[in-house]
């Protein structure tokens, strides 16, 4: 199962990386809003903006059970009122296998993040907010479905901020592989800041598709907000570059 389901364990944090292997994953990242959700939840008018982000994103086995993981990029983006340019999120953590079956995994994840010149929040202005510690519980299941792998995970978070509102996350994935070197993912990321008298929600659906090549793997995929509180109703491609050491 671990051979015919490579392309899905790649992109599934539950699963630790094997001793020794590195995976990197250089990321795009594009989302334009002109209509925001309002605080009952209905679409209002926006001031135009943009925000634009390339990532690199690092993860190392050092164990059968130990991962580490750190992220770094630049962004740039303008509204109606303000515009950016400069570095993003700085992310480093230790992720830590729990569980881990032949088809199952569970692991826990602390790490810390260092805000960068652009919107560290979907909602906030930019620049805003500090030094953040994480702390996630992942959980993966692999499968098949008419014979072909699947796998589905799910990710609970909660993010103590500085100079933004404390978050609670929960992202979850489904993959299917339809056939060799092709995976097919759609994503799903909730979360609210935990403010009054009223939280910002936000709920974002991805799909995209993975083609490997070797070591190599290209993805290809669109994000859009489909429903929220306080929050923009954002859209944009996602396109990747992923390769295994």
């Amino acid at each position: 199962m671990a051979a015919a389901f490579f392309c899905g364990e790649a992109v599934a944090g539950a699963w630790p990386m094997a001793p020794g292997e590195t995976q990197t994953i250089l990321k795009y990242e594009r989302q334009t809003a002109d209509q925001a959700f309002d605080p009952s939840r209905r679409r209002v008018a926006l001031g135009a903006r943009r925000d634009e982000s390339l990532s690199l994103f690092v993860e190392h086995g050092l164990t059968g059970r130990l991962t580490v993981q750190g992220k770094l990029g630049v962004t740039r983006g303008h509204d109606p009122a303000i515009g950016y340019d400069g570095r993003g999120p700085t992310e480093l953590g230790l992720r830590y296998a729990v569980l881990r079956t032949d088809r199952s995994a569970v692991s826990l994840y602390a790490g810390a993040i260092e805000g960068g010149v652009g919107r560290n929040a979907g909602y906030a202005a930019p620049g805003v907010g500090g030094a953040d510690l994480e702390l996630r519980l992942l959980a993966g299941r692999s499968g098949a479905w008419r014979a072909r792998p699947v796998f589905a995970e799910l990710q609970l978070a909660r993010l103590d901020r500085r100079g933004l509102p404390d978050e609670d996350r929960l992202d979850a994935t489904l993959g299917l592989e339809p056939r060799r070197d092709w995976l097919l993912l759609v994503q799903a990321y909730a979360g609210r800041a935990r403010t009054t008298p009223i939280q910002p929600r936000w709920l974002k659906l991805e799909a995209s598709a993975v083609r490997r090549f070797g070591p190599w793997r290209l993805q290809a995929g669109w994000r859009a907000a489909v429903a929220g509180q306080e929050s923009p109703i954002e859209r944009g491609p996602v396109l990747g570059i992923w390769r295994s050491l």
